[in-house]
């Protein structure tokens, strides 16, 4: 059996260690240094700086307040639904918020509200999907793979909710 070439290295950032995964066809993985759902890395994958180079610079560019928008190849693995879901976060423009609900219209499944919560639980390209922009109906900060604190974080580098709704209950 032939084994996919696979590619990571960590980089620092104001919300600790990421870890940074790409393989051929693009970056497939960006893993917080603790998550809700940890991703175990394969036995075959090789540490590169050089192969995430390119996805490093622009989640700097992106910390930096320089990014809104990433230009990567991208190869998240998952589902067809979860892939509709991380296709529909790709389109939530920087610095605007969505709700699961809206979330789930967007993709044409009105109903599917903890279905898109699920999906978007398991999206393995956080800040680059920016799964960050996905609030709870009522503006609420909701879970999020890399812990509240994070989410509070990017939704303020982005300007994205007032500083007082950030802190709130």
């Amino acid at each position: 059996m032939i084994t996919e070439a696979l590619h990571y290295d960590e980089m620092p950032s104001p919300v600790g260690p990421l870890r940074l995964v790409v393989d051929a066809h693009g970056l497939r993985q960006i893993a917080f240094a603790e998550e809700r759902h940890p991703k175990a890395l394969p036995a075959h994958a090789a540490r590169s700086a050089a192969a995430v180079a390119y996805a490093r610079i622009q989640l700097e560019q992106y910390f930096a307040g320089d990014r809104q928008q990433f230009e990567l190849p991208l190869h998240p693995l998952g589902t067809p639904f979860q892939l509709s879901v991380w296709q529909a976060l790709a389109q939530i423009p920087y610095g605007e918020t969505l709700s699961y609900g809206e979330l789930a219209q967007r993709i044409g499944q009105p109903l599917a509200m903890r279905a898109v919560g699920a999906a978007n639980g398991r999206n393995p390209l956080p800040i680059v999907l920016p799964c960050h922009r996905v609030i709870g109906s009522k503006g609420q900060l909701t879970g999020f793979g890399g812990g509240l604190p994070t989410k509070r974080f990017l939704l303020s580098l982005e300007h994205a909710r007032p500083a007082d709704d950030l802190f709130g209950p």
